[in-house]
């Protein structure tokens, strides 16, 4: 599986929400890669309980999952979510969905406690099997980190504003 990404991340310490753009793959139900392509390059790589980030003129950093407790959850639920095994993604989260096939929305709130700390809830947003966005809150700020996946992505562009990109995460339009 792969599908291209546009992450847009806010903060109070940035003029502009910054925007990245790349690609997820999952070549098999144990790894899953995260490809940024721009403004900088950055591959990050889960496998199993090992991450590793590695940029470009840099020597690759590798740590345990026990390190970072909230990226084991949420590639765990990730993975579910990819395979369409709802009993896994309820396991770790409280399942709320609205709307019909052709556009729906997802809301997991966590429930392990380890990613309770960190994050408040997300909620996915689809039209028909597709995946168009993931949008997270964190428990601290009221910053809201939006992906926008496969058709979502393609359809962004460095002119799109703030408003459209949060449409086409919300209404796919």
């Amino acid at each position: 599986m792969r599908t291209n990404f546009v992450e847009v991340r806010s903060s109070r310490l940035l003029k502009n929400p910054l925007r990245l753009y790349g690609e997820y793959r999952r070549p098999d139900d144990k790894t899953m890669i995260r490809d940024v392509r721009a403004p900088y390059g950055e591959t990050t790589t889960i496998r199993g309980d090992q991450v590793t980030i590695a940029r470009a003129a840099k020597s690759p950093r590798t740590f345990s999952m026990s390190r970072a407790p909230q990226l084991a959850g949420m590639q765990a639920s990730f993975g579910a979510l990819l395979s369409g095994d709802e009993r896994a993604i309820a396991r770790d989260f409280t399942l709320t969905t609205t709307g019909t096939r052709a556009q729906w929305r997802m809301q997991m709130l966590p429930k392990q406690a380890a990613l309770k700390q960190y994050v408040r809830d997300i909620t996915l947003y689809g039209r028909g099997s597709e995946l168009r966005c993931i949008e997270t809150r964190a428990v601290k700020g009221e910053e809201v980190q939006r992906t926008l996946l496969a058709s979502a992505a393609r359809s962004v562009t460095a002119a799109t504003t703030l408003d459209k990109l949060v449409m086409l995460c919300q209404q796919g339009s």
